[in-house]
């Protein structure tokens, strides 16, 4: 039984790993540095994945989980859109979260009921319970600003955001093209954009909203937030960055990692594109060819693409599910002495912190984003869904530790543009302003993460506030 003497706080995460993951480093770090327990209240639509149940049965003690009952989505449209089915798996759970809630709260007390970003319903059960709310916010400032801001968007632009000509202007953050804009704001027709509205409208709620970033990656949108945050509004905390980190024994024998042991230090281009994260046939295999092209050492988790099956009579291949066999004829074997080729998937967390990795082509998911962060890594920003596209124009524009290939008109990155910003990255001028910045942000990272870093200090106030409780 848990000690009731200590804080103890309930989190309540939105479906998929992307989002339990966070919040899960989140999770122990309250545990580590203020001895802080969890308790996780788990929504679901069926059964749990093999992963799912590998990661919830590997928690420290010091956090425990309730699987709620699963909900069911036999009335939903195909194709709706993702936002709207995790904003669904929170309301149509509320009764079982309230339940679950109260009868621990009963006995454990909690200080806090934490959300993350598509949360904000379950802040009923919060307020019902007397528990102050809090959100976890798994992305950056940027996305943050833009979320806090939709209300006032919403109403003075007419058309679509993606129509406007000019920048849209977030408050503290770079001007973006509406066409960058996270993936919901894309339609605002769809049911997916009035999901994240009526989010925004409820950000109000929490008394505070805690973001994984840090004053040195997001300065000016931080400062902007917690300037705008004063009053009646939710005060900010940047607390990251928070990712995984460490040797996972179950992976620590892999292909991959034998095979970067082989390679001289900073030498090899990490490719991933996320768990999610797949091209279409035409544009495997120019990354195929731009990589054989570019001459420099690459290590490439390879998924099957996304319109296989369309494309199979075309390029003459019989539907597999080996992604190997989508690439060029001859490419594995012309380029074993340049790189590996590994299918499916590669222990990312382990190999960003390889000597022998000096560069990531990535999908500019957030966890990504930071691990590259805190191992200096500079990126090759490809984005490809949900609020990626923002987040390259924050790493490229803003930041300025990646670069970012141009789109053609056809809709693909070329096999030239491709090899010529590998080499660049790697070996330009250009490359060499960016690692060294990123070796700053490197150094920053590790710092707010310190007893008296910004980081740990935002992380000790909102604790604090907490033990008062």
């Amino acid at each position: 039984m848990a000690d009731t003497k200590k804080t103890h706080v309930a989190i309540l995460p939105t479906p998929g790993m992307g989002h339990l993951i966070p919040l899960v480093e989140f999770s122990k770090t309250l545990f580590r540095q203020h001895g802080v327990l969890s308790t996780f209240f788990v929504p679901t639509d069926g059964p749990l994945s093999k992963a799912q149940k590998s990661f919830l049965s590997d928690l420290p003690p010091s956090i425990d989980y309730v699987l709620l009952p699963p909900v069911c989505f036999d009335d939903l449209a195909p194709g709706t859109l993702v936002e709207t089915i995790i904003s669904l798996t929170i309301t149509r759970s509320l009764p079982s979260i309230r339940d679950a809630v109260k009868s621990s709260h009963d006995s454990k007390k909690f200080s806090a009921f934490v959300v993350d970003l598509f949360g904000t319903d379950g802040f009923d059960v919060a307020a019902e319970l007397s528990i102050p709310p809090y959100i976890f916010f798994p992305s950056n400032a940027m996305l943050l600003s833009l979320i806090l801001h939709l209300p006032k968007l919403d109403e003075t632009v007419s058309c679509e955001y993606w129509e406007v000509p000019e920048k849209l202007q977030i408050p503290g953050c770079i001007p973006i093209h509406g066409s960058d804009l996270v993936a919901p704001l894309q339609d605002r027709k769809n049911e997916a954009y009035r999901w994240l509205l009526h989010h925004s409208k409820r950000y109000s709620m929490a008394e505070g909203i805690m973001v994984n970033t840090f004053n040195e990656l997001e300065s000016n949108t931080i400062k902007t937030l917690r300037e705008n945050g004063s009053g009646s509004s939710p005060s900010i905390y940047p607390i990251g960055p928070l990712v995984q980190m460490g040797s996972n024994s179950k992976s620590d024998d892999s292909d991959s990692l034998k095979w970067l042991d082989q390679q001289p230090n900073n030498s090899v281009l990490f490719i991933s594109l996320g768990s999610g994260g797949t091209l279409s046939h035409e544009q495997l295999i120019e990354m195929s060819l731009g990589l054989e092209l570019s001459e420099q050492r690459f290590l490439w988790v390879v998924r099957c693409p996304n319109d296989s099956t369309a494309n199979d009579a075309y390029f003459k291949i019989q539907n597999t599910s080996d992604p190997l066999a989508y690439l060029p004829e001859g490419f594995v074997e012309r380029t074993k002495n340049q790189g590996l080729v590994v299918p499916l998937w590669a222990p990312q967390a382990q190999i960003l912190e390889h000597d022998s990795i000096c560069a990531f082509l990535s999908h500019c998911g957030w966890n990504s984003t930071l691990e590259s962060v805190v191992n200096g890594v500079p990126l090759i920003a490809w984005p490809l869904y949900a609020e990626q596209r923002m987040n390259a124009v924050l790493l490229n524009e803003d930041v300025k530790v990646a670069l970012r290939p141009k789109v053609g008109e056809n809709g693909l990155v070329g096999r030239v543009d491709i090899a010529n910003v590998v080499k660049n990255l790697v070996e330009g001028e250009e490359g060499k302003v960016i690692r060294n910045r990123m070796r700053d942000l490197k150094d920053a990272a590790a710092r707010v993460l310190t007893e008296d870093g910004s980081s740990a200090r935002s992380l000790a106030q909102v604790v604090k506030k907490w033990k008062l409780n």
